[in-house]
């Protein structure tokens, strides 16, 4: 019996400490003052283009690629508050010629807004590299808003002929980084 009295004893105390709390005013204006800033990173385009896909019936040929369904700005949200993007490139050419690639950013009504060229050197026997970074911002990041698709251009320098046998790819890498600001 005298543990039931000093249990109960304890619980009493312990829910009379409790009711006794400190408050003070809640300013729920300062939600007015909250400033959001996230960051997201996501990949935006990848290929490996093998150096017999340049040939076609013996014939060497300069390739286009479309990448459809560029249209990350179609919601108002992402619009309003996108204040910066960062598109990271990573090029590796190991085809003994030199390209030039050429990434076109189209609107609606598939007129170019925006262009970023490459000019990618020959491998002789080791593979090339090419990193870059674009940053959109102010009037750039203001047409990047306006893309619906984007397309790639690979045109094929002068150089030694290529044939169904020829080793070596034309590879391209890539990835977004965009800033926010929700206020």
């Amino acid at each position: 019996m005298k543990a039931y009295n000093k249990t109960r004893l304890f619980g009493i105390v312990i829910l009379t400490l409790l009711s006794f709390s400190c408050s003070s005013d809640l300013d729920f204006n300062q939600v007015n003052d909250l400033k959001l800033e996230p960051v997201f990173i996501a990949n935006l385009s990848y290929f490996d283009v093998p150096a017999k896909d340049f040939v076609d019936n013996g014939m060497e040929k300069d390739i286009s690629l479309d990448v459809q369904g560029f249209d990350f700005f179609s919601e108002k949200f992402f619009r309003d508050n996108l204040q910066r993007a960062d598109f990271d490139f990573e090029i590796t050419n190991t085809i003994n010629r030199a390209y030039s690639l050429g990434l076109n950013f189209l609107d609606q009504s598939n007129k170019t807004v925006y262009t970023i060229r490459f000019d990618v050197p020959a491998s002789t026997g080791t593979p090339v590299i090419i990193k870059k970074t674009e940053i959109f911002q102010n009037t750039t990041l203001d047409l990047l808003k306006t893309t619906k698709r984007m397309e790639f251009d690979l045109i094929m320098a002068p150089g030694p002929a290529l044939s169904e046998n020829s080793l070596g790819s034309f590879k391209l890498s890539s990835s977004a980084t965009v800033y926010l600001l929700v206020e």
